[in-house]
């Protein structure tokens, strides 16, 4: 259990009143380290993610340069940091990277089981209605970083049921944390995960 003045714990205490105040969250985290920030999404219940996810519904605004840097050239590629709410093989990375021309990101997901799930490649684009971006398994990027792996589908075999007909919804939390929900057919999964970029960006 994360003492009351650790991060977790402060992370987990905001979360947890019957409405959490975004902006005491971002203040939290944004005070900061990478490693302290790091620490207290990996410290999160499942139901503070949900919690999270939900209180900062239109607060701030989000495009793709938070993700990957404008200045970054295609193919070069952000780690982010994630926790997601599955209650084992919850620690994992979301990685993306500019596409050539595009106004669109590619990225997959890096974690203990991709040799058997899949890299579960994805493009990421903003949401033209809302301030959120939308991360896209059934569109795949035309090409990957040096050194990844192949680019694959995510609609056969194991990788079809991690990743198959699945869309998720990002929303900013702080300069360098972000929150996501994901659905299935347009059907919300009640499956959350939180991302921390890492730092610094050069």
């Amino acid at each position: 259990m994360p003492r009351p003045d650790a991060p977790e714990g402060a992370l987990r205490a905001l979360l947890s009143e019957p409405t959490p105040n975004p902006t005491r969250v971002a203040a939290l985290l944004d005070g900061l380290d990478h490693a302290a920030r790091v620490a207290a999404l990996r410290g999160m219940r499942s139901s503070q993610l949900r919690a999270l996810f939900d209180s900062v519904d239109g607060c701030a605004g989000f495009d793709l340069d938070y993700l990957v840097p404008a200045h970054f050239a295609p193919n070069r590629a952000v780690h982010h940091i994630g926790r997601n709410s599955l209650p084992v093989f919850s620690a994992f990375e979301k990685r993306f990277y500019r596409l050539n021309a595009r106004k669109e990101l590619g990225g997959a997901n890096f974690q203990t089981l991709s040799a058997v799930t899949g890299p579960g490649y994805f493009v990421a684009r903003a949401d033209p209605a809302r301030s959120e971006i939308l991360i896209d398994y059934q569109q795949l990027p035309a090409e990957a970083p040096p050194g990844w792996p192949p680019i694959r589908g995510n609609e056969t075999g194991i990788s079809r049921l991690v990743y198959g007909h699945m869309l998720d919804t990002l929303r900013r939390v702080s300069q360098h944390v972000s929150i996501g929900s994901a659905s299935r057919d347009g059907k919300p999964l009640g499956a959350y995960f939180a991302l921390c970029r890492v730092e610094p960006l050069t």
